[in-house]
């Protein structure tokens, strides 16, 4: 039965996240951390005042699946931003920065894991949560800091582009590991195999379908417009979740199809209301489940993870600018905005709650993207002055001054 006071908890909660909110930008801070902390504060340890919960107990199942709807919209608007075509013709540097970037944190996350004795779902869980870049915090932070138009930039976003789409798969390797229950090596290649021809099938058959949906769309109201776009956003996301592929790259790959739709302007127009409300409710949820009184235990290991991770995407940042011919200090700029851990990783930690895997998961990755979505950004606005404190700035060539007699001299010989 539903709490008579649901909607007056919602409105609270959401009340919560506006404030929070507009304390993240009176900052200039990064919202993730401010969205996830409020949920912490209130979600457990809340007074309650007569009828009104603000442990949110009642209402927390209506505000997971808010949560829930975040993530399909995350993951959905991230694949409207861009195709599998811009990630063929971003060059041989970003391929190749992207591999080394992944190698890296993937290694990283199984030295935190041995480190810490973890069995191997919950090794892999922070493998896949030490790899993934928060692709929020990083086109927050480089549009507030006005570096879009940047050289380094493209080769940011490249390899951002690069890390999702791994990400996308070790989502669905997660799923066959943890969630469907499978046991032997078989079996769980047989769900990754599943997932990986799901994705080509969209990545191939979808794009084809295109042409289709731009005719349904066409001419059609606003709310039929909408009522369209996101049918198809949850038939096909259902659908993956189905046949044992995470729902949310299920809504990727739907965005990656409608990237190419004419209409991508309008839809992106549509989305991105959806996107910032569910996305905030998405974080704020992920708060509630969170005890903030177990978190000790986590800190120790989740900074000296936050450390790795940092050094790791400094040496990814250098190989990436070297081989694009960039200056040494772009490496700097790349390294640390890709740094910032947010979304992904907190899908990875919620395949492992749902996995029933070890409690320390949960409280390592809330410490560790508190951790990086905060420093990281604060480490990108200084990238410069940090790389001149520590290397020098780039000495201009002097030119040598010519003397009276050498100018009156190159007067006489010139005819």
């Amino acid at each position: 039965m539903l709490s008579p006071t649901l909607v007056l908890e919602v409105g609270i909660a959401v009340f919560l996240v506006a404030i929070v909110g507009l304390l993240a930008n009176r900052l200039r801070f990064s919202v993730i951390p401010f969205f996830i902390i409020v949920g912490m504060v209130v979600g457990q340890h809340a007074p309650q005042f007569g009828h009104i919960d603000l442990t949110f107990t009642a209402s927390k199942p209506f505000i997971d699946f808010m949560g829930r709807l975040g993530v399909l919209f995350l993951l959905f608007y991230l694949g409207l931003e861009f195709s599998v075509g811009r990630l063929m013709k971003s060059g041989k540097a970003i391929v190749t920065g992207g591999s080394i970037y992944v190698a890296l944190n993937f290694v990283s996350g199984l030295l935190i894991g041995w480190l810490m004795d973890l069995p191997f779902k919950e090794a892999m869980v922070l493998c896949g949560v030490m790899t993934s870049s928060s692709t929020a915090i990083v086109a927050k932070v480089l549009t507030d800091l006005k570096r879009t138009a940047n050289p380094e930039t493209e080769i940011i976003m490249g390899m951002i582009m690069f890390d999702d789409l791994f990400i996308a798969m070790h989502i669905s390797f997660l799923s066959g590991l943890i969630l469907t229950g499978g046991t032997s090596f078989w079996s769980v290649l047989g769900t990754s195999m599943l997932a990986l021809g799901f994705i080509l099938a969209f990545l191939v058959l979808g794009r084809k379908l295109v042409p289709a949906i731009d005719k349904l769309l066409q001419d059609k109201s606003p709310e039929l417009f909408i009522l369209i776009v996101f049918s198809l956003l949850f038939i096909i996301a259902g659908f993956s979740e189905t046949i044992h592929v995470a729902e949310a790259i299920g809504a990727l790959m739907a965005g990656l199809v409608f990237a190419d739709s004419k209409y991508i302007k309008k839809i992106e127009g549509l989305v991105a209301p959806y996107r910032d409300f569910f996305g905030a409710m998405f974080f704020f949820s992920f708060g509630l489940s969170i005890d903030m009184y177990t978190l000790g235990g986590a800190v120790g290991w989740a900074g000296v993870a936050a450390v790795v991770t940092i050094l790791g995407n400094l040496a990814s940042g250098y190989f990436a600018a070297k081989f694009a011919g960039r200056k040494p200090k772009a490496s700097f700029d790349i390294g640390f905005t890709l740094s910032a851990r947010g979304e992904f990783s907190i899908i990875m930690a919620n395949i492992g709650k749902a996995g029933a895997l070890m409690p320390v998961i949960q409280s390592f990755v809330v410490v560790y993207v508190l951790i990086l979505s905060i420093v990281s950004p604060l480490l990108t606005k200084e990238s410069r002055n940090l790389w001149y404190l520590l290397f020098g700035k780039d000495q201009a060539p002097v030119k040598t001054k010519k003397t009276l007699e050498q100018l009156e001299e190159a007067i006489k010989q010139s005819p």
